[in-house]
């Protein structure tokens, strides 16, 4: 994974540890060749977006219960604000209760793949986000 991990699009994203092990074929994060390669391929622009919205969604299923949970959310936007921008729980019980709001159809407290895909369709620059440039 180290080796990875240097590539520059995975160094400074805060799920590039993630992206490893999603793509890992081993699930620890340490990736084969071919693992390498699909891993482009999922983050190429010609990939379709149901494909980027699957491995988006399982990146971010951060305890693999196929939902994104409360504590999948929580984590999320921990990276995404980094640690220099930590938000206290207040904050942070109000954006996870946002986006619940917002995608949550059917009320259960977690996104379900379907659920979370509607809101990458939604997303104007989510295939912008998902993808790396060789």
């Amino acid at each position: 994974m180290s080796k990875i991990l240097q590539y520059p699009e995975l160094r400074v994203n805060p799920f590039g540890d993630r992206i490893c092990k999603v793509f890992s074929s081993s699930e620890d994060g340490d990736m084969t060749f071919e693992d390498f390669l699909d891993m482009m391929n999922v983050f190429s622009d010609a990939c379709p977006k149901k494909l980027k919205a699957e491995y988006a969604f399982r990146i971010w299923d951060f305890d693999g219960d196929d939902m994104l949970g409360v504590s999948d959310l929580k984590q999320v936007i921990e990276r995404l604000c980094g640690p220099e921008n930590k938000l206290d729980d207040c904050d942070m019980k109000e954006i996870i209760h946002c986006i619940l709001a917002e995608a949550d159809f059917d009320d259960d407290g977690a996104l379900s793949f379907p659920e979370f895909e509607h809101v990458t369709d939604k997303s104007r620059d989510f295939l912008n986000s998902f993808r790396i440039r060789l």
